[in-house]
């Protein structure tokens, strides 16, 4: 089927081929027999236009110069503006803008005699996207503005289109976004109204450039999104083109998980096409993404490998954000000096970069009179020669006096070279000055860092002290309270059994206690690595269902285990310490009466773990809270206490073994907590 659909492409488009060198060859033959008439002209501008459609530019310049002078022979002025008109686009393809510009207000001239207005706006139109790339905003506005009327009177949709591409550039480099969305949404309807699917990518492209550039993220995907749904799924090249800016839109918007997606398939793709640009872009966002993530290692080669790739291309913008994220890289390493470089590399680009950039505003004006040659061609100008002849006594004379200027000029340069002698001085030690304030700055912005650093290890230990001398230190004083009642003998056989169950509650109390505070403490510290292996989910929920079934007796709560048999890819012990502490948060929270469910099934590949209650439930506001960084905690059913570390443990375990966790809960019917993770190994969406 796949080699039919080829077959079949290929014969539509060689048909199309055929036939437009039969129309060409059927042209050239009328031609031939044609009388030297207007309607050879006409024969030869349809001639022209298949070879222009066609990029021979070489062949259909021949046929220019023939049937321009034919045209002027027969003073046939529509004729001859559609030639030259033809002339100047050439031009313009072959990158010769004045030429073409110079050729195209000769066109104009000649179609405004003939009243041809549809003519005039598209020369118009020409002419202002041309003097807009050239730099000439208020000649170019004033051709791009006075040709939009009749396009739109016309529907020239894709004349339109140009035209507004060019204005909104305009807009977009003096600075005047607004401006710059405007023409480039009324580009976008006219690129609906075309159909023109590369188009639409472009534009909605541009938008969403526009719109990152003003901070508007959730605009900005909106519109790359967009054009990443117009993008043929097949066109590897459009899709790598979009997908570097999507991402880093994301990134921008703190959706860390979505931009590693787009991110990761942004750099795969344009290594597959060879797009340096894009591809710099994509790493440096990755290597940011890396960067917050504190994973420094891998962040550092992939912003090491962007700088490689820009410096190829050429690219300093992609280059100078480069140097700007390698300064923060070394200063959150510690790395200072290193930093100190990078910044200096960052702020000599950055100049560079600015004074290549001329600002400009341009205006919107209206289209001034304009006064016509009735020459078709441009008059050059003339330079005449002129001698004066000089006595030879006025000679001695400019001659003394020349002498005595000489004079003066020496001792006013032998000032002038002192004086640039002592400002370049001044501008070294200015230079070095601005040098020792930029490193003590970067300095201030490390010990800044550093501060904060220390400020969250602080906050982390006071956390500890405080759970340890209150929470553990309860069940520690219970637990030696009752050890040594039993040592003195003070307890009967009876009591020590009824004791019994309490000195077991409390040890298994600090025990969990203990597990949450290390392995919490260890998250913070950023040291707590997980060892992933394959094992069964079922035998997991068993062991742990054992540790709790004194509760669940004590309480009155009724157990329904529908876990299955299946296998997942985690840390064991990690994911033991995730089902311990959702187990003890059900039956914390559950009344008598009340039942825990377990289950666990799969979806799209992952295997979901669920353990719902039908006790007290959560309430909307508090649901943001239990899994935050900043410890939340509620009694249990029983006066229960906690440290609020347990939901925030298990969060960080279950991110670090590549899955996610959330809960379902209505106040007073109970509450659901879900857990997916995966059944195989999962590579980090960091590493490319």
């Amino acid at each position: 089927m796949k080699g039919l659909l080829v077959l079949f492409l290929m014969f539509f488009v060689g048909s199309i081929c055929f036939s437009q060198n039969e129309e060409l060859d059927s042209l050239t033959i009328q031609l031939a027999y044609q009388n030297p008439d207007t309607s050879k002209v006409n024969t030869s501008i349809s001639i022209i236009k298949l070879l222009f459609e066609n990029k021979d530019f070489s062949k259909a310049s021949k046929f220019i110069q023939q049937s321009e002078r034919l045209a002027n022979d027969l003073d046939y002025k529509q004729g001859l503006a559609k030639i030259i008109y033809y002339k100047a686009k050439i031009y313009q393809a072959e990158g010769k803008k004045t030429r073409a510009i110079n050729t195209l207000k000769n066109a104009r001239l000649l179609f405004s005699k003939t009243k041809d207005t549809l003519a005039v706006a598209k020369v118009n139109s020409n002419l202002g996207v041309l003097e807009i790339e050239n730099g000439n905003y208020k000649e170019g506005l004033s051709y791009a503005l006075s040709s939009i009327n009749e396009l739109e009177k016309r529907n020239r949709f894709d004349d339109l289109s140009s035209i507004y591409k060019s204005l909104a550039n305009a807009y977009k480099t003096s600075g005047d976004l607004d401006k710059a969305i405007t023409y480039n949404l009324k580009r976008l309807n006219a690129d609906n109204q075309s159909n023109n699917t590369k188009r639409l990518v472009e534009t909605n492209k541009d938008l969403g450039n526009i719109y990152s550039t003003k901070k508007n993220y959730t605009q900005a995907i909106s519109y790359y999104e967009s054009a990443l749904g117009y993008a043929n799924s097949t066109d590897t090249a459009l899709r790598a083109s979009i997908l570097p800016y999507l991402g880093n839109a994301y990134l921008k918007k703190e959706d860390y998980k979505t931009s590693a997606k787009y991110l990761v398939e942004a750099i795969k793709l344009n290594r597959e096409v060879d797009n340096k640009k894009e591809m710099a872009i994509a790493l440096n966002a990755l290597g940011e993404l890396n960067l917050v993530q504190n994973r420094l290692k891998t962040a550092e080669e992939q912003l090491l490998e962007a700088a490689n790739i820009s410096r190829i291309a050429n690219n300093d913008e992609v280059l100078m954000e480069n140097y700007r994220l390698m300064k923060t890289l070394d200063s959150i390493k510690g790395n200072f000096e290193s930093a100190f470089v990078w910044q200096s590399h960052y702020h000599k680009l950055k100049e560079k970069i600015d004074s290549q950039q001329v600002k400009v505003t341009p205006l919107i004006i209206e289209e001034p009179e304009q006064t016509l040659s009735k020459d078709l061609t441009l008059i050059p100008d003339t330079k005449e020669d002129t001698a004066n002849s000089v006595s030879k006594d006025k000679f001695d004379k400019f001659k003394l006096i020349f002498y005595a200027l000489l004079a003066a000029f020496a001792v006013l340069l032998t000032f002038f070279v002192l004086f640039l002698m002592k400002r370049n001085n001044k501008l070294k030690y200015t230079r070095e000055l601005e040098a020792k304030n930029k490193k003590i700055e970067l300095q201030n912005e490390a010990i800044l860092e550093q501060s904060k650093h220390l400020e969250n290890i602080n906050k982390v230990k006071d956390k500890l002290f405080s759970i340890v001398s209150h929470d553990l230190k309860d069940s520690l004083t219970s637990t030696k309270g009752f050890i040594d009642l039993l040592k003195d003998g003070q307890l009967s056989q009876d009591e020590f059994h009824s004791l019994l169950p309490e000195l077991s509650e409390n040890a298994n109390n600090a025990s969990l206690l203990l597990f949450n505070l290390l392995n919490w403490s260890k998250s913070q510290m950023q040291s707590l690595e997980p060892k992933p292996s394959l094992f069964d989910i079922q035998e997991v929920f068993a062991d742990k269902v054992k540790l709790i079934e004194r509760k669940l007796d004590a309480k009155g709560i009724h157990l329904i285990d529908n876990t299955l048999r299946d296998f997942i890819y985690a840390d064991r012990s990690m994911v033991e310490i995730v089902i311990q502490n959702l187990l003890a948060n059900a039956v914390k929270f559950c009344n008598r009466g009340d039942s825990i469910s377990i289950s666990n099934q799969i979806s799209n590949g992952k295997c979901i773990i669920s353990v719902a209650d039908t006790g007290v439930g959560i309430k909307k506001e508090d649901i943001s809270k239990i899994f935050g960084n900043n410890t939340f905690t509620t009694r249990g059913t029983n006066k229960e206490k906690g440290t609020g570390l347990g939901l925030t443990i298990c969060k960080e375990l279950v991110e670090l073994n590549k899955g996610s966790i959330w809960v379902e809960s209505t106040v007073n019917v109970g509450s659901t907590f879900y857990v997916e993770l995966p059944k195989n190994k999962v590579e980090n969406p960091g590493e490319t």
